[in-house]
């Protein structure tokens, strides 16, 4: 089992994050990358994903940006933690293997609590609970092992929340009885989410790669309904457009043919490129910063650290609303984007909580 940490690269913002691991074991073919971008507030938090990168740059790329939303996810979310991220590269369907989340968990034993894993994409509970076998350091376990289960509930309740928000913002109503929303991916969140939305009356277009996810939902919502693909669905008269799916899913083609006034979904990263939440901006679009309005996964399994309860997690997921509220408006009285006022003010909280030595250590 070999163990390197990188030098610190930059991020795409121009920050530096703290640590960088790259993770090999060639008994099991394990191929990992572990970032962290800052423990000013805590321990970083953040789930694994496990994804067939098309090369290790997309997936050191990848886990950059992740850990640098989860840190400022956790500071807008009021949670005493840090950000962090980590990546398995391979297809889970045909690489995963008890041996090889072994030989993960122990690479994450050996940062020592200065990161705890939980699920991403290509990563669920049971896979938790075989990491933990290696690491005192994971959560987001099975119920039965005492955790809390999968997060997708809190997440989609959290853009749920931000939905309501920006709609306050937008048409002063936090109804969403009627609204067109487009979901693009149906997975464990966006199944979530159009439950939430189904139930308030909302008008549902759905689509996602995935044939099964569809046929899922064609079963339990008989009212949604379906088209081809992401392309076919920003094409939709919409009001709000959801990517719950992977990120970059907004780009400069996607803003041209757009006519939903606000976008808010699960997906992290959402925006492909710098300079799209500008043209969103001129054209009228509202746009719910990602880190933000998805924190209610976050929320769950931080909240698994201190013995689950399912009330006060899921009260602190409401709170989403508020924060997101509180964004849209400082956005409108600074005239920034709401971006860059969620930016500030998880950087205000992230040095005014900062420890002394700016770097969480493990006996702190």
């Amino acid at each position: 089992m070999s163990h390197r940490s990188a030098a610190i690269t930059p991020s795409p913002f121009g920050t530096a994050h703290e640590q960088v691991v790259f993770c090999h074991d060639p008994e099991t073919g394990l191929k990992a990358i572990i970032a962290i971008y800052s423990t000013a507030l805590g321990p970083a938090l953040g789930g694994t994903r496990f994804y067939p990168y098309a090369s290790e740059q997309d997936a050191l790329d990848d886990v950059l940006k992740l850990s640098e939303g989860m840190a400022y996810k956790a500071a807008l979310a009021g949670l005493e933690l840090g950000g962090g991220k980590a990546v398995i590269i391979g297809d889970p369907a045909q690489v995963k293997s008890d041996d090889l989340l072994r030989a993960y968990g122990r690479f994450v034993q050996s940062l020592a609590g200065r990161y705890y894993t939980a699920c991403d994409v290509g990563t669920f509970s049971r896979d938790m609970d075989v990491i933990a076998e290696e690491s005192r350091f994971v959560t987001g376990r099975s119920v039965e092992h005492g955790g809390a289960g999968d997060s997708s509930l809190l997440t989609a309740l959290g853009v749920y929340q931000g939905m309501r928000a920006c709609a306050q913002h937008v048409w002063g109503d936090v109804a969403l009885t009627g609204k067109r929303v487009g979901v693009a991916g149906a997975g464990k969140v966006g199944r979530q989410l159009i439950s939430y939305l189904a139930e308030e009356g909302a008008e549902i277009v759905v689509t996602d790669v995935s044939t099964e996810a569809l046929e899922y939902l064609r079963q339990a919502r008989p009212g949604v309904r379906f088209v081809q693909d992401s392309a076919a669905l920003v094409r939709e008269p919409l009001d709000i457009y959801a990517p719950c799916a992977l990120g970059g899913a907004v780009d400069e083609e996607v803003v041209d043919v757009l006519t939903a006034e606000i976008i808010c979904g699960a997906a992290n990263n959402q925006l492909a490129v710098p300079g799209i939440e500008k043209l969103l901006e001129e054209k009228g679009i509202t746009y719910a910063p990602d880190y933000l309005v998805n924190a209610g996964g976050l929320i769950q399994v931080a909240d698994e650290l201190a013995g689950f309860d399912f009330d006060r997690a899921a009260l602190r997921a409401n709170g989403i609303f508020d924060t997101t509220l509180d964004v849209l408006q400082a956005a409108a009285v600074q005239g920034v984007q709401p971006s860059v006022a969620a930016d500030r003010l998880a950087e205000q909280r992230m040095r005014t909580g900062a420890r002394s030595t700016s770097i969480w250590l493990p006996n702190d």
